[in-house]
């Protein structure tokens, strides 16, 4: 008898933005229950009422996730594996891993005042690594994290998070956004397409819905 294959998680890949290659992974400890997405139409004179342009698009919606996740250190026991948090430092590391995404490094930062030192005073931002929301096979996501809401609930003795909520919204990344030649654009590409075949499995024909065509 086959064993039943474990429930995949979802999570975040953080990819270096110019090489593609993975910096970490950060996987949902438990699945979420609810995720709330707000898709956005971009669409040319709705507003002014100009019937000639009411159907037309300027590209790509604005999508938004906004996604509940819940985190357990509780049962942290033993030994840490290699590469792993140290045990007793509760979500530091996981929490540590989502907040990189939005913060310069302590490299970068030290760079930038070292240039501004030598009367460099246009320096350019610096890049973080991109984001990638996977859940599941057909949505992988190229995202902007937007906000990063942290509830800690229970300590350890020394301080240490060990149960927390987290509510991240982040807006997906389109060729708009990026380019076509960008990591993040031929990602989202594939998510569009994947969307466009999903769509025309449902394709039934209009007597379904009661239109004739007339």
């Amino acid at each position: 008898m086959s064993t039943p294959a474990a429930p995949r998680r979802g999570g975040f890949v953080f990819l270096d933005p110019e090489q593609g290659r993975v910096l970490r992974v950060v996987p949902f400890q438990y699945n979420p229950d609810t995720i709330i997405r707000a898709v956005r139409p971009r669409g040319i004179g709705a507003d002014a009422g100009d019937r000639l342009e009411a159907l037309r698009l300027q590209g790509p919606p604005r999508e938004t996730f906004r996604i509940d996740a819940e985190f357990d250190a509780t049962d942290q026991v033993g030994t840490a594996p290699a590469g792993a948090p140290p045990v007793g430092s509760g979500l530091f590391g996981m929490l540590s891993a989502l907040e990189s995404a939005v913060c310069p490094t302590g490299a970068q930062l030290t760079q930038q005042n070292d240039l501004a030192a030598r009367g460099m005073l246009e320096v350019a931002p610096v890049q973080g690594p991109l984001p990638v929301l996977v859940l599941g096979p057909h949505r992988v996501l190229p995202v902007r994290m937007l906000d990063i809401d942290v509830t800690e609930e229970t300590y350890d003795g020394e301080l240490n998070p060990i149960r927390a909520r987290v509510t991240l919204t982040v807006r997906i990344l389109t060729v708009d956004d990026v380019g076509h030649r960008h990591k993040a654009g031929g990602l989202y590409l594939q998510y569009q397409q994947s969307r466009e075949r999903f769509a025309a499995l449902v394709g039934y024909g209009p007597g379904a819905v009661g239109y004739t065509g007339r």
